[in-house]
């Protein structure tokens, strides 16, 4: 969840987001700037490699567009990239991804000439762990004491400040959740009294980091604050105080608003936080009760319990998702999963070694197809969304427009990877029909046909995304045709093996 020090130049912060997900690996969550704080925070997720790399090119990608020397803002900055903390989601450990961030830190260090502190669970010395003490004095105050002062050595990198980049500070860290409450009043002094007040150091919520800056454009106080443990002060607690504050001033809350992502357990926590309901217990809540009969996904499950009758049912709803570019992913993994089945028949003859990895690769492809069955639906309801937003202010019509190409890339994005999957899927295949049971080579070729199927599908929505814009993505419309070529010969080859065995004797398929 990478912090850029970019918060007025859409097409600025387009190209970082664009560095982020060219790998092709990992899912954009969230893409959001703010004017007055100067800053945008940009949420992705993926394998736990593939988040490296997407970091480390979006710090390469900062460092050479942001100038620290032509920046203000109200928040606190200290670098081109402030801060890149790696929140383990799924399937990692902390322990594990603080090795990951240190290797990023190296690296970034090393490659890009960058300053780096270690910060959170990442930290190597135990007077680092908290971020506001490492970027104390911001980046003009560590660009006069970098080199001069052993307290402020980097842990990575130069002992002198990048020369625009600034500093950079990796960390580990839990979900945190950015919430900022704004007030009826322009009365900065109220608003930092009010934040000394609630902040976990001041004495007050436990797990709250906050400060009180005047947001210009709109002539108003705010309370900023960083959540670090919902469960012990979720945004539901932390806005009932700062009301009281306000309230003792004679003062009253605007509205509030949340930066970036929030785990769902957090609105529930805000939720019973707010309303004290008697006895409330957590069966209560609708979607608890559905994950315990497994009809819902749950923290664990990524994927919808669809069922093969609600799928369908959902695509012939009039809801426009899931649609097409749905229906084309789960093509490719049904035809991935054919291709497994002959593996596993193989295996179960004693005759598996000439398929070599196809029955992991294949796993894998489907694992990959199933999770974009979903990610092409979000791209979609990610577009409109971005269609949707107001455009009455230049500054409205700028951050419409960063959206808009943020969200048209994703539309872009996931129909080439259901493409790149399929072809993979199909690569496979040849090694499937050619070595696999003759009994099940046609569940081998029918497998190619829906991948095949599903390349086509895919390249169809790339298609449509890309008219008229052609010349803006014209690697992304490259691409698309070779990888269409390339499916065609792979199925034509499938054809042919699996008719030549098939006319060379055998049983039915399944």
């Amino acid at each position: 969840m990478p912090n850029f020090s970019e918060g007025r130049d859409a097409a600025r912060l387009g190209q970082i987001v664009r560095a982020i997900l060219e790998g092709g690996d990992v899912a954009l969550l969230g893409s959001e700037m703010d004017a007055d704080h100067h800053r945008a925070v940009v949420t992705f997720a993926g394998p736990p490699r593939a988040v490296v790399e997407a970091a480390f090119r979006a710090i390469a990608k900062a460092r050479d567009l942001i100038d620290l020397n032509a920046h203000k803002g109200e928040h606190p900055r200290m670098g081109a990239t402030d801060v890149c903390p790696l929140v383990p989601v799924r399937g990692i450990t902390r322990p594990e991804c603080v090795e990951l961030a240190r290797a990023l830190a190296r690296r970034v260090g090393e490659e890009l000439g960058i300053p780096v502190f270690l910060y959170e669970d990442a930290a190597l010395r135990p007077d680092r762990r908290n971020l506001a003490d490492i970027r104390k004095g911001e980046f003009e105050g560590l660009r006069e004491r970098l080199g001069s002062e052993s307290a402020v050595e980097p842990d990575f990198g130069p002992h002198r400040i990048h020369p625009t980049a600034g500093a950079t500070a990796i960390g580990v860290r839990g979900p945190l959740i950015a919430f900022n409450v704004n007030l009826k009043t322009d009365d900065l002094p109220l608003a930092k009294r009010i934040a000394s007040g609630i902040r976990e150091k001041g004495g007050g919520l436990p797990a709250v980091k906050a400060a009180g800056f005047r947001i210009a454009q709109r002539n108003l106080a705010q309370v900023s604050m960083n959540l670090v443990d919902y469960e012990r002060t979720s945004p539901g607690r932390a806005y009932r105080a700062v009301e009281e504050k306000a309230r003792e001033a004679g003062a009253q809350i605007l509205e509030s608003e949340v930066v970036g992502l929030i785990p769902r357990e957090a609105l529930v926590r805000s939720a019973i936080d707010l309303l004290s309901p008697r006895d409330f217990r957590d069966g209560q809540i609708l979607e608890r009760q559905l994950e315990s009969q497994g009809l819902g996904g749950g923290s664990d499950d990524p994927q919808p319990a669809w069922g093969v009758g609600r799928f369908l049912a959902a695509v012939a709803s009039p809801a426009p998702t899931p649609g097409g570019g749905s229906a084309s992913a789960l093509a490719g993994a049904l035809g991935a999963a054919l291709g497994e089945m002959v593996c596993r028949l193989a295996e179960a003859k004693g005759a598996a070694e000439p398929l070599g990895s196809s029955a992991s690769d294949l796993a894998s492809l489907r694992a990959r197809l199933q999770t974009l069955v979903d990610r092409d639906a979000a791209a979609y309801e990610g577009y409109v969304r971005a269609m949707r937003l107001p455009k009455g202010s230049p500054e409205e019509k700028a951050q419409r427009r960063h959206a808009i190409d943020v969200a048209l890339r994703q539309a872009i994005d996931v129909p080439l990877d259901v493409m790149d999957a399929g072809q993979g899927v199909l690569r496979a295949l040849v090694e499937v029909a050619r070595h696999g049971p003759v009994h099940a080579v046609s569940d081998a070729a029918v497998g190619a046909l829906l991948a095949r199927t599903s390349v086509r599908g895919a390249a169809r929505n790339v298609r449509i995304n890309l008219k008229g814009k052609e010349d803006l993505f014209r690697e992304a419309a490259e691409r698309c045709a070779d990888m269409e070529r390339e499916s065609d010969r792979l199925a034509g080859e499938i054809e042919k093996i699996s008719t030549e065995r098939l006319a060379g004797g055998g049983e039915g398929g399944t």
